[in-house]
């Protein structure tokens, strides 16, 4: 006997057969599982988030393909179903999503305002259960175990009301994963997206994963898959027929976790310590740079962006990391620790031009970016205003200017150096780098 709820309207049910359309409001979209309201582990996850959001705030975007990234020489950051369905995918290079989606409509993203959406998503998730782990900027685990007392329904009835209420109130679409634990809930949330509510029960785990590619567990990319398709394992159910001891001999520690995940076995625990560790923006260029008068105006922009971000999510930190790829596409990272953590532009930009003065050999660059980790909260002030004078006048400008920043807009004051600054770069986030290269899980 399966139990089922109506998504649209919320009432509740449960016998067998399922009934096709709700009895109360006629909405096809039921959801039912003979495990539904005994599971309470959940992935959730924003679907193609920023371009829901550049959707949402101009409705002439709706019904077109929409590529949020660089417009020339960078990657693909997200894009919404539509483009999606020409074979876009984050990470493209630009030139490539092009050719495959012409008519796509390309922007640079604007974190500033997909971090004010997230931060208002995930004040309503802790408003469900005091367990949410955030994963990235638009996706969480969530621990509702216990929580059925308050909310007076179970987790999946609470999620799915959850669902529904950011879409109506913030214009936003999630897809939810519900299952017995992280690897499977977070699975789960990638079944039926977009505006998805997916279940894996514990009866069904091993027969749901053993036809499926060996990939789908995380951590195993394609240069792992490969080895592991010449071992002679292509699928989930080839591990669980395996002897443990030996993935562990081939592999390792890593052989040790196929073998558990691949039984759907995760003990790991929704931790509230999962908040990001570091925070970023950077910026590709169209044409390589090498001289450090350009350099130094994109990393002032870059140190602004990372600034706005750090003051709107409340953090300072002590650690600032200096990202340059040259134009063969080689990195380098270099890291300066501060006396005292700072959420300030002009520190973050002074910081990153003593790194960025010893780099400047010739070399051409094709990206610049800074990055701030060691994060804590802020208490208001910078704690280096009490002991240097410059940096209290420093910062006291600074905060002028975000006032009149908020109240007239992010040009209504900018930094002369930047009046001259050279054209139509690409910003890019940490969180954006998240996706372009796969979020952890």
């Amino acid at each position: 006997m399966a139990d089922w709820f109506c998504r649209d309207c919320l009432k509740t049910g449960s016998g067998a057969p399922v009934p096709g359309r709700c009895p109360s409001c006629g909405s096809p979209r039921l959801r039912s599982h003979d495990e539904l309201f005994s599971l309470s582990i959940a992935h959730v996850d924003c679907d193609a988030f920023y371009a829901s959001v550049e959707k949402r705030d101009d409705p002439s975007l709706r019904d077109k393909p929409l590529i949020i990234g660089g417009r020339q020489r960078g990657v693909v950051s997200t894009c919404c179903y539509i483009a999606r369905q020409s074979g876009v995918r984050s990470a493209m290079p630009m030139f490539k999503a092009r050719e495959l989606c012409p008519d796509a409509v390309i922007i640079p993203p604007n974190m500033a305002k997909y971090v004010e959406v997230s931060r208002q998503i995930r004040a309503h998730m802790d408003a469900l259960t005091p367990l949410v782990e955030p994963l990235s900027i638009d996706e969480a685990f969530l621990d509702m175990t216990g929580t059925e007392r308050v909310h007076k329904a179970p987790p999946a009835l609470s999620l799915a009301r959850f669902a529904r209420i950011i879409e109506k109130d913030l214009g936003v679409t999630i897809s939810v994963g519900l299952s017995h634990n992280k690897f499977l809930a977070k699975v789960a949330s990638d079944l039926d997206k977009p505006r998805g509510f997916a279940v894996i029960g514990k009866a069904e785990t091993l027969s749901f994963l053993a036809p499926r590619p060996i990939g789908l567990i995380y951590g195993v990319g394609k240069v792992f898959s490969e080895t592991l398709r010449k071992d002679g394992y292509q699928t989930i159910g080839q591990l669980q027929q395996e002897d443990p001891a030996r993935l562990m001999r081939l592999y390792g520690e890593s052989g040790a976790r196929l073998a558990r995940l691949a039984q759907g076995q995760d003990a790991r625990k929704v931790s509230i310590e999962g908040e990001m560790k570091t925070i970023s923006s950077e910026t590709t260029f169209n044409t390589d740079i090498a001289s450090l008068d350009e350099l130094s105006t994109q990393l002032l922009k870059c140190s602004e962006r990372l600034s706005e971000r750090l003051k709107a999510k409340g953090v300072v930190g002590d650690t600032v990391t200096l990202k340059l790829k040259t134009a063969g596409f080689k990195l380098r990272t270099r890291a300066r620790h501060l006396m005292m953590p700072t959420q300030l532009a002009n520190v973050l930009y002074e910081s990153g031009m003593g790194l960025l003065q010893r780099e400047i050999d010739g070399t051409a660059f094709r990206l610049i970016g800074i990055g701030v980790s060691g994060l804590d909260v802020a208490d208001g002030s910078d704690p280096g205003d009490l002991l240097e004078p410059m940096v209290a006048r420093k910062a006291a400008a600074e905060r002028a200017m975000d006032k009149v920043r908020t109240r007239f807009g992010r040009t209504a004051v900018v930094r002369g150096k930047l009046y001259s600054s050279r054209p139509e770069t690409t910003p890019v986030s940490e969180e954006e780098a998240d996706d372009l290269e796969g979020k952890s899980t």
